[in-house]
């Protein structure tokens, strides 16, 4: 198939609303192409869409959470896996370097972020924890669960 010739339009033939709203549109484009950049515990940025292709758990957890504690080392196992990607968030808002400590502490292996990416993706704040928040591979809620998680739970959800 061959394409069309390219079309020409004369500059006076083009009015003056049709060239401000192709404006609109390349605008509002190229406001949809902004870049979503989470930030890791240790400061370092992960692009939110270089984890598009697998699924993707954000996990809210705190250290008081006797729940959130037994469901570490399955998350643990889970993101070692190469088609998953788990994110820790602290629900206490602990930051930095003490948020590191903790982790480690904690024998948290998965990433951490520093914030919380809930509210930019319009998600509402977990009312009971381990929370878990899970992303399809084409980048789309499909479902919050709560409770602690397991490997074989995650799995029955992600066809794995």
């Amino acid at each position: 198939m061959q394409y069309p010739g390219l079309l020409r339009v004369r500059p006076q033939l083009v009015s003056r609303p049709l060239l401000s709203g192709g404006l609109l549109l390349l605008v509002m484009a190229l406001a949809g192409c902004q870049k979503t950049e989470l930030e890791r515990a240790d400061g370092t940025k992960l692009n939110w869409d270089s984890l598009r292709g697998q699924w993707v758990l954000v996990n809210y957890w705190a250290e008081w959470c006797k729940p959130c504690l037994e469901e570490i080392p399955e998350l643990n196992a889970i993101d070692k896996a190469p088609d998953i990607s788990v994110l820790g968030v602290n629900f206490d808002d602990v930051q930095g370097g003490a948020l590191a400590e903790l982790g480690e502490q904690m024998g948290i292996e998965y990433t951490m972020l520093a914030d919380d990416p809930g509210p930019g993706f319009g998600w509402q704040l977990p009312v009971a924890l381990p929370a878990t928040f899970i992303v399809n591979p084409d980048g789309e809620l499909v479902e919050a669960r709560f409770g602690p998680q397991t490997e074989e739970g995650i799995r029955s959800l992600t066809g794995g």
